[in-house]
C-alpha cells in the first residue's frame, strides 16, 4: 500500500480548455482515492474563454503563466506541494485509482513512469498504434500518457526544456530514462484523438514520425517547432 504520508499534485497546463477541463476534473475528483493527498494546479497560459473560471470552480489551484506548456508545466512544479509530480493534458483521462498506481510505483522505487493510453475512438489504426503504449521504450513515450515523477527527481532534472515549443515532453523523458527506472503502469489513460480527426489520421502520424526521425538527427528545438506549425498546426 502507498505510504499514506506522500501526495500528489496534478500539474494541467491549459489553454482554451473550457470543452473539457470541467470534464476532467470531475473525473479526477471521481476516479482518485479519497484517502490520499492529492492537489490541482491549472497552469493558464492565456485563455480567453472560461477555462480560469471552471478550474475555479472546481477548487483547483490556478497559476498563471506566459504561454508554452514547457513554461508552464514548470512553472506548475515551482507551486506544487506535493512529494510526486502528475503531469497531465486537459484531454487526458487517467484510469479508476490512478493515484493509487502512481504511490504504489513511487513507493516501490520506480521514481518516474506514466501509464498505458487508449484513445477515445474506435479507429483500427489508432487503437494499433496506442497498442504500443504498453512497451517501456523511449520511442513508444509521449505525453497524452501522462508522466509522474519525485519531486527531488524533477528539480534534479532541471524539469522540462523551455526552448522546446513542440516535443517537451518526450525530450524530458529520455533524460529521466537515462537517470532512472522508468515505469509504465498497467492501466490506461484515455486520450482525445480530436487533433488526428482534425489533421487527418495518417497525415499527422506521419509528421510526427518526421518529428522523431529530425530530433533522432540532431534538428534542434527551432527547427522542430518550425516543421510543426507548418503542417500540423491547423
Amino acid at each position: 500500500m502507498p505510504n499514506k504520508n506522500r501526495s500528489i499534485s496534478i500539474i494541467i497546463p491549459v489553454l482554451n480548455e473550457e470543452l473539457c477541463l470541467g470534464k476532467l476534473l470531475k473525473h479526477l475528483n471521481q476516479k482518485s482515492t479519497p484517502s490520499n493527498n492529492i492537489e490541482i494546479i491549472c497552469v493558464d497560459g492565456g485563455s480567453t474563454d472560461k477555462t480560469r473560471e471552471i478550474a475555479e470552480q472546481h477548487r483547483a489551484k490556478v497559476v498563471l503563466s506566459q504561454k508554452g506548456r514547457a513554461k508552464q508545466m514548470n512553472l506548475g512544479a515551482k507551486h506544487a506541494k506535493g512529494d510526486v509530480l502528475y503531469f497531465l493534458h486537459a484531454d487526458t483521462f487517467p484510469p479508476h485509482n490512478f493515484d493509487q498506481f502512481i504511490l504504489s510505483a513511487a513507493d516501490s522505487g520506480f521514481l518516474a513512469g506514466c501509464f498505458r493510453m487508449r484513445f477515445d475512438t474506435k479507429n483500427l489504426f489508432l487503437r494499433f498504434f496506442a497498442w504500443f503504449s504498453r512497451m517501456n521504450l523511449l520511442i513508444c513515450r509521449g505525453g497524452d500518457q501522462s508522466l509522474f515523477v519525485e519531486r527531488e527527481l524533477f528539480t534534479k532534472s532541471k524539469g522540462f526544456d523551455e526552448t522546446y515549443r513542440i516535443y517537451e515532453d518526450t525530450e524530458f523523458i529520455g533524460r529521466l530514462y537515462k537517470q532512472t527506472k522508468f515505469r509504465v503502469l498497467p492501466a490506461y489513460v484515455v486520450t482525445s484523438a480530436r487533433k488526428y480527426q482534425e489533421i487527418g489520421i495518417l497525415k499527422l502520424q506521419f509528421h510526427f514520425a518526421v518529428i522523431h526521425l529530425k530530433k533522432y538527427l540532431g534538428s534542434s528545438p527551432d527547427k522542430l517547432y518550425r516543421y510543426y506549425a507548418k503542417y500540423i498546426t491547423p
